[in-house]
């Protein structure tokens, strides 16, 4: 096939996605989306109109630290990370003996609601004096209640019980009514506010209200480097929420109050306790003390010792005094012993400390003086001399009588001081040992003592402390709510509703155009084949009565685009030289897609221009044009022709369309039984060859072509292919096969007619102008 300016013309790059033609292709379902719009702000509106407004309620507080002020800086200090451990006290405060004495406190297991028209509102209190008389352990079921307020009583149904009560003049006090409270309107001008209104008292055990609040509260910190804690719970009653959470900081401050309390009782009975027993204890180590100074005859250990030292140096020293005069003694002695002829001189004043001996040796020694003066001078045998002699030897044997006693005297006092000495090295050895077990029992006393004393200051402490226990928490901001709710947000439901009814539409058309196994326009076919030209779409018309172009100068949209096709056809069609006619070949894969409604169409329109026109209906197996003529199916035709050598085709031919008088029709005829036999056997050759010398235009109806083979066994005959595909009915994947043929060379020339393409998704056709059609879109 020779190249044409219109293929390039028709053909569009594909490189890239259409963003125009996908925004088209939702748009066609705009209504789809306004309703989708309409019904999602509708649905938001009512939404937001009776849902119920939660609010949020905080408060903030600083979990206090023991041990500021009492202990030094720390690592902790320096680096200003603190000692508190929040993730401890957070699930301190969301435990459930916490939790639960908040409930207790507040009796949250008895709640009220204010029923309205749609909606159940929770509220912190009753707008009239409401007393509970059951307790909130005795309570081990779900009750309900429902208190309407009439002009002149309160109605009371027990809802579990299926029990109605009603009290005049709003005063249930005094009646007996077997209800677990009671109540009563105080204030009457109070009525008009809450005539007609109902509540709804609803009690519950307190461990199921526990679980919930507790589910309720969170608790998260203020930053890292804070000890501050921020309590959130959301409600509908902000009233509710901040009684709530001021009694959930009040339980856990006065908590951590109370065990700080008992730790300082706890430390007081310790201590009392332990008082008796350091008492006992002191006595006995003083009794001990006492003992111990009276069996060693101490008064004071230093002093005891030092006299002792005292006692036995003066013992020693008296005892070398003692053996000193021994020695002494014995030398006076052995001057006492020499012979009787030998007269010397005794010593005198050696130290002896006995008078009587001394002056004995006095006497002595001048008795021998005398004597060696009165026998130097009279001679031995003076008298005088004799009698000093006498005396002498007196004197001397006194003297030894008197060392012997003094000696005697002296060793009986040795032996004692002896005795004492050893007494006194014993005392004075003993000291060291006295003096380790005296600081023993010193020491067991002073710790005793210290001990009393620093329980004497832990008491004073503890006591002190019990009497003003400081707080656990410090509130940094009571219960605080939230000025507008939090839920539902208008801006928030109302975006997401404009964004679902936006996306609701865009998502079920995605779907729907994601699932689409059809071909709808000529972008479907571009997608698949790019090297085809497009050349015509054909509207899908409503009037199934005007299907057929019969008036030559009609200005329908169906007449405009054959117009249209016939033109570019035109383009498509090879040139020659010789003045033949061109033949054109209509085509489709399957039945339905209405080649035979564009073969007569095309022909009329080709007709239309003054042009010799041939219409062959070569679909011999299901022929279809007799069915926009009045002829009968079996009238003689194509296959009769093929069949029977002697029949002229010229003679077959019929005026099918009264208004085109350049336009003839060729039958298909009967059916034969072998349809590619007579189309083969060489007869329908010479009938196309004999046409084009005769007609400007021969347009044959072919069968499909997947189905049947009729179409490629006369193929080579074509000068082009107009190839049908019937948007909404044509299958994607059946493109693959007519581009097989396109590519493999057995339809040669092809190009594609779009056929029944909607009014809203055809380009090109439509009343933009004032002509009565227009080229929107024309590609």
């Amino acid at each position: 096939m020779e190249n044409n300016p219109i293929n390039s013309y028709f053909q569009q790059d594909d490189s890239h996605v259409d963003i125009k033609h996908e925004i088209k292709k939702y748009l066609r379902h705009w209504p789809w989306f306004v309703f989708a719009l309409a019904l999602s702000m509708t649905i938001a509106y009512v939404y937001l109109r009776y849902s119920p407004r939660i609010y949020e309620t905080s408060t903030k507080i600083k979990i206090l630290d023991e041990s500021d002020g009492l202990e030094l800086p720390t690592s902790a200090f320096v680096f200003k990370r603190s000692n508190i451990n929040l993730e401890n006290e957070i699930e301190i405060l969301t435990s459930y003996p916490i939790i639960e004495q908040v409930v207790r406190k507040l009796k949250l297991n008895t709640t009220f609601q204010e029923e309205g028209q749609i909606q159940i509102s929770r509220i912190a209190q009753l707008p009239f004096h409401f007393e509970q008389h059951i307790k909130p352990d005795s309570i081990f079921g779900s009750y309900q209640y429902e208190i309407l307020v009439n002009k002149n009583n309160f109605e009371v149904i027990d809802l579990k019980h299926g029990k109605e009560f009603v009290f005049e003049n709003h005063n249930s006090f005094g009646k007996e009514h077997g209800l677990p409270f009671d109540i009563t309107l105080f204030n009457k001008k109070d009525l008009a506010q809450i005539e007609d209104k109902k509540y709804v008292v609803r009690l519950s055990p307190i461990k199921p209200t526990t679980l919930r609040l507790k589910s309720k509260v969170k608790i998260d910190p203020v930053g890292e480097q804070s000890d501050l804690l921020k309590l959130t719970m959301k409600s509908e009653s902000t009233e509710w929420s901040e009684k709530v959470l001021d009694s959930l900081v009040s339980v856990f401050n006065q908590d951590g109050i109370k065990d700080r309390q008992q730790v300082f009782r706890n430390t007081l009975n310790f201590i009392e306790e332990r008082f008796v027993d350091l008492a006992k204890e002191l006595d006995t180590i003083e009794i001990e003390k006492k003992e111990f100074k009276q069996d060693n005859n101490l008064v004071f250990l230093p002093s005891d010792a030092e006299l002792g030292l005292q006692k036995r140096t003066q013992s020693e020293e008296e005892l070398f005094k003692i053996e000193n005069q021994i020695a002494l003694s014995r030398l006076v002695e052995q001057g006492l012993t020499r012979d009787d002829d030998d007269r010397g001189l005794l010593p005198s004043n050696i130290g002896i400390e006995n008078n009587s001996i001394n002056e004995l040796i006095g006497e002595y020694n001048t008795a021998v003086f005398e004597y060696e003066k009165y026998s130097a001078s009279g001679g031995i045998n003076n008298p005088m001399v004799k009698q000093l002699q006498s005396t002498i030897m007196g004197l001397k044997s006194n003297i030894n009588q008197s060392l012997r006693t003094y000696k005697n005297q002296l060793e009986v006092s040795r032996k004692q001081l002896d005795a004492r000495n050893l007494k006194f090295r014993g005392e004075v050895g003993s000291i060291p040992e006295k003096e380790k077990l005296l600081r023993e029992i010193d020491r067991q006393q002073k710790i005793k003592e210290s001990l009393y004393l620093l329980l004497l200051q832990k008491q004073e402490e503890a006591g002190i402390n019990l009497a003003v226990t400081e707080p656990s928490v410090k509130v940094v901001e009571n219960a605080l709510s939230s000025s507008s709710p939090i839920s539902p947000k208008s801006n928030v439901i109302y975006a997401a509703a404009l964004l679902a009814g936006l996306l609701l539409p865009f998502g079920v058309l995605y779907l729907i155009f994601m699932l689409d196994t059809k071909v709808h326009d000529k972008k479907d076919i571009e997608k698949t084949v790019k090297n085809v030209p497009i050349i015509g779409q054909i509207p899908e018309v409503q009037d199934k009565e005007h299907l057929i172009f019969e008036n030559p100068n009609d200005r329908s949209i169906l007449a405009e685009s054959f117009r249209i096709l016939s033109s570019n056809v035109r383009y498509v069609l090879p040139k020659k030289e010789n003045n033949k006619g061109h033949v054109i070949f209509c085509t489709s894969t399957i039945k339905g897609e209405g080649k035979t409604y564009v073969s007569i169409n095309l022909s009329l329109a080709l007709s239309s221009l003054n042009k010799k026109v041939l219409l062959i209906g070569a679909d011999l197996r299901n022929p279809q044009i007799h069915t926009y003529s009045t002829k009968d199916k079996n009238a003689k035709g194509l296959s009769n022709y093929l069949f029977d050598y002697s029949l002229d085709w010229k003679t077959l031919l019929l005026k099918g369309f009264k208004n085109h008088k350049t336009h003839d029709v060729l039958l298909s005829g009967a059916i034969p039984p072998n349809p590619a036999h007579l189309l083969t056997n060489g007869r329908f050759d010479d009938l196309i060859n004999e046409a084009k010398d005769l007609y400007d235009y021969i347009i044959v109806d072919t069968a499909p072509t997947i189905l049947v083979t009729d179409t490629m066994l006369i193929s080579h005959l074509s000068d082009t292919h107009v190839y049908i595909v019937k948007a909404n009915y044509t299958e994607k994947n059946l493109l693959e096969f007519s581009k097989e043929l396109n590519d493999s060379g057995k339809l040669k020339n092809m190009a594609y007619v779009v056929n029944s393409v909607g009014t809203s998704k055809s380009r090109g056709y439509g009343y933009n102008y004032g002509y009565g059609y227009g080229y929107s879109d024309v590609s």
